[in-house]
């Protein structure tokens, strides 16, 4: 039997914050690990704002396996701000005749309509949530296919 050819698209301000929110830091090597042995992701999509200064950083992500897609960014009364729903949502579409399901990473609402369209479709493998106590309401729906990742600390923790 084959593997399945699965996707995941990430809003990395999304998971970043949550995770550190709750007082641990992600490790990015590990978490691509994670989604490729737990639900045979083959590209996984990150989704992040673009600051000239994080270069390191998206050098980083791209060597454990992230494929980075950019939105410029904006700075509106001293907060920097990149939005990337839109280029999530386009993403996922586009690629949705290359991969048998899709994993969506975020708590964020604004992805009701795409999730709920994967899985009407069928083609929604799990919808993974960064922090079960802080999660759009609009995404209960779709709980029974969903995973959070507070039990994760150990697994995916940057030690």
């Amino acid at each position: 039997m084959t593997k399945p050819n699965n996707y995941a698209f990430i809003d990395s301000q999304n998971l970043n914050l949550a995770i550190r929110d709750q007082g641990w830091t992600l490790d990015y090597n590990r978490f691509r690990r994670y989604l490729s042995d737990k639900y045979h992701v083959n590209k996984a999509f990150l989704f992040l704002g673009f600051l000239p200064t994080n270069q390191n950083m998206y050098t980083a992500l791209q060597q454990a396996g992230f494929i980075l897609i950019f939105k410029p960014t904006l700075t509106v009364q001293g907060k920097t701000k990149g939005n990337v729903d839109a280029e999530l949502v386009l993403h996922t579409m586009i690629e949705y005749p290359n991969y048998d399901k899709a994993v969506i990473v975020s708590c964020d609402g604004d992805f009701y309509c795409l999730v709920k369209y994967l899985a009407k479709q069928h083609k929604l493998e799990k919808l993974i949530i960064p922090d079960q106590n802080r999660y759009s309401s609009l995404l209960r729906e779709f709980l029974s296919n969903a995973v959070f990742m507070n039990g994760l600390k150990n697994k995916l923790a940057y030690k």
